[in-house]
Protein backbone atom coordinates (compact mmCIF):
# COMPACT_ATOMS: atom_id res chain seq x y z
CA UNK A 1 0.00 0.00 0.00
CA UNK A 2 1.39 3.38 -1.04
CA UNK A 3 1.75 6.44 1.20
CA UNK A 4 -1.44 8.19 0.03
CA UNK A 5 -3.72 5.21 0.65
CA UNK A 6 -1.87 4.46 3.90
CA UNK A 7 -2.48 8.04 5.04
CA UNK A 8 -6.16 7.77 4.09
CA UNK A 9 -6.44 4.53 6.03
CA UNK A 10 -4.91 6.17 9.11
CA UNK A 11 -7.33 9.05 8.62
CA UNK A 12 -10.30 6.68 8.51
CA UNK A 13 -9.10 4.84 11.63
CA UNK A 14 -8.96 8.17 13.45
CA UNK A 15 -12.45 8.99 12.14
CA UNK A 16 -13.68 5.70 13.59
CA UNK A 17 -12.14 6.55 16.97
CA UNK A 18 -13.71 10.01 16.88
CA UNK A 19 -17.10 8.55 16.03
CA UNK A 20 -16.78 6.14 18.97
CA UNK A 21 -15.95 8.97 21.38
CA UNK A 22 -18.83 11.08 20.03
CA UNK A 23 -21.23 8.18 20.59
CA UNK A 24 -20.06 7.89 24.18
CA UNK A 25 -20.52 11.62 24.64
CA UNK A 26 -24.02 11.45 23.14
CA UNK A 27 -24.93 8.60 25.49
CA UNK A 28 -23.94 10.78 28.46
CA UNK A 29 -25.87 13.74 27.07
CA UNK A 30 -28.86 11.53 26.31
CA UNK A 31 -28.95 10.26 29.89
CA UNK A 32 -29.40 13.85 31.08
CA UNK A 33 -31.77 14.66 28.24
CA UNK A 34 -34.06 11.73 29.11
CA UNK A 35 -34.34 12.93 32.70
CA UNK A 36 -34.93 16.51 31.57
CA UNK A 37 -37.64 15.34 29.18
CA UNK A 38 -39.35 13.56 32.07
CA UNK A 39 -39.11 16.73 34.17
CA UNK A 40 -40.59 18.78 31.32
CA UNK A 41 -43.47 16.32 30.92
CA UNK A 42 -44.18 16.38 34.65
CA UNK A 43 -43.96 20.17 34.75
CA UNK A 44 -46.43 20.44 31.87
CA UNK A 45 -48.80 18.04 33.61
CA UNK A 46 -48.46 19.99 36.85
CA UNK A 47 -49.26 23.25 35.07
CA UNK A 48 -52.29 21.72 33.33
CA UNK A 49 -53.50 20.18 36.57
CA UNK A 50 -53.12 23.46 38.45
CA UNK A 51 -55.16 25.21 35.77
CA UNK A 52 -57.85 22.51 35.95
CA UNK A 53 -57.94 22.88 39.74
CA UNK A 54 -58.45 26.61 39.34
CA UNK A 55 -61.35 26.05 36.93
CA UNK A 56 -62.98 23.42 39.14
CA UNK A 57 -62.64 25.63 42.21
CA UNK A 58 -64.27 28.47 40.30
CA UNK A 59 -67.16 26.15 39.40
CA UNK A 60 -67.55 25.10 43.02
CA UNK A 61 -67.59 28.73 44.13
CA UNK A 62 -70.23 29.61 41.53
CA UNK A 63 -72.45 26.65 42.45
CA UNK A 64 -72.10 27.55 46.11
CA UNK A 65 -73.24 31.09 45.33
CA UNK A 66 -76.24 29.71 43.44
CA UNK A 67 -77.11 27.51 46.41
CA UNK A 68 -76.79 30.43 48.84
CA UNK A 69 -79.03 32.51 46.58
CA UNK A 70 -81.70 29.80 46.62
CA UNK A 71 -81.42 29.50 50.42
CA UNK A 72 -82.20 33.22 50.68
CA UNK A 73 -85.12 32.81 48.31
CA UNK A 74 -86.43 29.87 50.38
CA UNK A 75 -86.32 31.97 53.55
CA UNK A 76 -88.15 34.74 51.75
CA UNK A 77 -90.82 32.28 50.54
CA UNK A 78 -91.25 30.86 54.04
CA UNK A 79 -92.07 34.33 55.27
CA UNK A 80 -94.59 34.69 52.47
CA UNK A 81 -95.98 31.24 53.34
CA UNK A 82 -96.84 32.41 56.85
CA UNK A 83 -98.69 35.34 55.36
CA UNK A 84 -100.66 33.33 52.80
CA UNK A 85 -104.40 34.10 52.89
CA UNK A 86 -105.72 31.23 50.81
CA UNK A 87 -105.01 27.55 50.45
CA UNK A 88 -104.22 28.09 46.78
CA UNK A 89 -101.65 30.75 47.55
CA UNK A 90 -100.19 28.57 50.33
CA UNK A 91 -99.92 25.54 48.02
CA UNK A 92 -98.22 27.57 45.27
CA UNK A 93 -95.65 28.97 47.69
CA UNK A 94 -95.01 25.52 49.19
CA UNK A 95 -94.48 24.05 45.71
CA UNK A 96 -91.98 26.78 44.90
CA UNK A 97 -90.12 26.18 48.19
CA UNK A 98 -89.92 22.44 47.55
CA UNK A 99 -88.66 23.11 44.01
CA UNK A 100 -85.86 25.32 45.33
CA UNK A 101 -85.00 22.69 47.95
CA UNK A 102 -84.77 20.02 45.24
CA UNK A 103 -82.54 22.29 43.19
CA UNK A 104 -80.32 22.93 46.18
CA UNK A 105 -80.05 19.20 46.87
CA UNK A 106 -78.76 18.67 43.34
CA UNK A 107 -76.33 21.55 43.73
CA UNK A 108 -75.00 20.08 46.97
CA UNK A 109 -74.46 16.73 45.25
CA UNK A 110 -72.66 18.53 42.44
CA UNK A 111 -70.45 20.39 44.93
CA UNK A 112 -69.59 17.16 46.78
CA UNK A 113 -68.69 15.35 43.55
CA UNK A 114 -66.55 18.27 42.41
CA UNK A 115 -64.84 18.52 45.79
CA UNK A 116 -63.93 14.82 45.60
CA UNK A 117 -62.37 15.49 42.20
CA UNK A 118 -60.53 18.47 43.64
CA UNK A 119 -59.11 16.37 46.45
CA UNK A 120 -57.85 13.76 44.00
CA UNK A 121 -56.36 16.43 41.76
CA UNK A 122 -54.63 18.08 44.72
CA UNK A 123 -53.18 14.73 45.78
CA UNK A 124 -51.93 14.13 42.23
CA UNK A 125 -50.47 17.64 42.17
CA UNK A 126 -48.54 16.94 45.36
CA UNK A 127 -47.31 13.60 43.98
CA UNK A 128 -46.15 15.28 40.77
CA UNK A 129 -44.31 17.90 42.80
CA UNK A 130 -42.48 15.18 44.72
CA UNK A 131 -41.73 13.35 41.46
CA UNK A 132 -40.30 16.50 39.88
CA UNK A 133 -38.11 17.07 42.92
CA UNK A 134 -36.84 13.49 42.73
CA UNK A 135 -36.10 13.80 39.00
CA UNK A 136 -34.26 17.10 39.55
CA UNK A 137 -32.05 15.37 42.14
CA UNK A 138 -31.53 12.49 39.74
CA UNK A 139 -30.49 14.89 36.97
CA UNK A 140 -28.08 16.71 39.26
CA UNK A 141 -26.57 13.43 40.42
CA UNK A 142 -26.19 12.18 36.82
CA UNK A 143 -24.61 15.46 35.72
CA UNK A 144 -22.12 15.34 38.60
CA UNK A 145 -21.34 11.68 37.96
CA UNK A 146 -20.87 12.30 34.23
CA UNK A 147 -18.84 15.50 34.55
CA UNK A 148 -15.48 13.78 34.96
CA UNK A 149 -16.04 11.31 32.14
CA UNK A 150 -17.43 13.98 29.81
CA UNK A 151 -14.33 16.10 30.42
CA UNK A 152 -12.15 13.04 29.72
CA UNK A 153 -14.05 12.25 26.51
CA UNK A 154 -13.81 15.86 25.32
CA UNK A 155 -10.06 15.77 25.95
CA UNK A 156 -9.84 12.54 23.92
CA UNK A 157 -11.84 14.17 21.13
CA UNK A 158 -9.50 17.18 21.09
CA UNK A 159 -6.50 14.87 20.85
CA UNK A 160 -8.11 12.91 18.02
CA UNK A 161 -8.90 16.13 16.15
CA UNK A 162 -5.24 17.05 16.39
CA UNK A 163 -4.21 13.62 15.12
CA UNK A 164 -6.73 13.91 12.30
CA UNK A 165 -5.31 17.28 11.27
CA UNK A 166 -1.83 15.78 11.23
CA UNK A 167 -2.96 12.77 9.21
CA UNK A 168 -4.91 15.00 6.80
CA UNK A 169 -1.81 17.11 6.18
CA UNK A 170 -0.17 14.07 4.58
CA UNK A 171 -3.00 13.70 2.04
CA UNK A 172 -3.18 15.81 -1.15
CA UNK A 173 -5.94 18.42 -0.94
CA UNK A 174 -8.02 17.03 -3.80
CA UNK A 175 -7.76 13.48 -2.45
CA UNK A 176 -8.73 14.66 1.04
CA UNK A 177 -11.75 16.53 -0.34
CA UNK A 178 -12.75 13.39 -2.23
CA UNK A 179 -12.41 11.26 0.91
CA UNK A 180 -14.37 13.73 3.05
CA UNK A 181 -17.19 13.87 0.48
CA UNK A 182 -17.52 10.09 0.32
CA UNK A 183 -17.16 9.64 4.07
CA UNK A 184 -19.83 12.28 4.65
CA UNK A 185 -22.26 10.28 2.53
CA UNK A 186 -21.22 6.90 3.95
CA UNK A 187 -21.34 7.40 7.73
CA UNK A 188 -17.61 8.12 7.89
CA UNK A 189 -16.63 5.18 5.66
CA UNK A 190 -14.64 6.80 2.86
CA UNK A 191 -12.51 3.71 2.24
CA UNK A 192 -13.37 0.07 1.67
CA UNK A 193 -11.04 -2.93 1.43
CA UNK A 194 -10.92 -5.19 -1.58
CA UNK A 195 -11.76 -8.72 -0.43
CA UNK A 196 -10.43 -11.68 -2.37
CA UNK A 197 -13.08 -14.31 -3.08
CA UNK A 198 -11.03 -16.40 -5.52
CA UNK A 199 -7.81 -14.92 -6.92
CA UNK A 200 -7.39 -17.62 -9.55
CA UNK A 201 -10.82 -16.89 -10.94
CA UNK A 202 -10.35 -13.12 -10.53
CA UNK A 203 -13.25 -12.85 -8.12
CA UNK A 204 -13.14 -9.84 -5.82
CA UNK A 205 -15.71 -7.86 -3.85
CA UNK A 206 -15.88 -4.45 -2.18
CA UNK A 207 -15.70 -4.79 1.60
CA UNK A 208 -18.01 -1.80 1.95
CA UNK A 209 -21.00 -2.82 -0.18
CA UNK A 210 -20.06 -6.46 -0.95
CA UNK A 211 -20.64 -5.98 -4.65
CA UNK A 212 -18.35 -7.60 -7.20
CA UNK A 213 -15.21 -5.80 -8.39
CA UNK A 214 -13.24 -6.22 -11.56
CA UNK A 215 -9.72 -7.64 -11.31
CA UNK A 216 -8.47 -4.40 -12.82
CA UNK A 217 -8.95 -2.58 -9.50
CA UNK A 218 -7.03 -5.21 -7.59
CA UNK A 219 -4.17 -5.50 -10.08
CA UNK A 220 -3.77 -1.74 -10.36
CA UNK A 221 -3.61 -1.21 -6.60
CA UNK A 222 -1.01 -3.96 -6.23
CA UNK A 223 1.51 -1.78 -8.02
CA UNK A 224 0.16 1.78 -7.85
CA UNK A 225 -0.64 4.22 -5.09
CA UNK A 226 -3.73 5.67 -6.75
CA UNK A 227 -7.33 6.46 -6.01
CA UNK A 228 -9.75 3.92 -7.38
CA UNK A 229 -13.44 3.83 -6.53
CA UNK A 230 -15.85 0.96 -6.10
CA UNK A 231 -18.11 0.89 -9.15
CA UNK A 232 -21.16 0.35 -6.93
CA UNK A 233 -20.80 2.39 -3.72
CA UNK A 234 -18.07 4.85 -4.75
CA UNK A 235 -15.81 4.22 -1.75
CA UNK A 236 -12.06 4.54 -2.24
CA UNK A 237 -10.58 1.07 -2.55
CA UNK A 238 -7.45 -0.29 -0.90
CA UNK A 239 -5.86 -3.72 -0.55
CA UNK A 240 -5.32 -4.87 3.04
CA UNK A 241 -2.18 -6.91 3.70
CA UNK A 242 -4.05 -10.21 4.03
CA UNK A 243 -5.80 -9.66 0.69
CA UNK A 244 -2.51 -8.85 -1.02
CA UNK A 245 -1.03 -12.14 0.18
CA UNK A 246 -4.06 -14.08 -1.02
CA UNK A 247 -3.79 -12.63 -4.49
CA UNK A 248 -0.10 -13.20 -4.91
Amino acid sequence: MGPILASLLRLQEIEHDMAHVRRRLRSKENAIRVVQQKIDELTTRRRELAEELRRQQARVDQVDLDRASRDEEIEHLRGALNRARTNKEYAALLTQINSFKADNSKLEEQILATMEGLDKAKAELEAIGAHVEAEEKRKTHAAEANAGEVAKLNAMLDELRQRRNEAAAAVPHDVLANFDRIAGNRDGEGLAPIEVVDAKRNEFICGGCYMGLSAEHYNALLSKDEIRHCDSCGRILYIPAEAASKGS
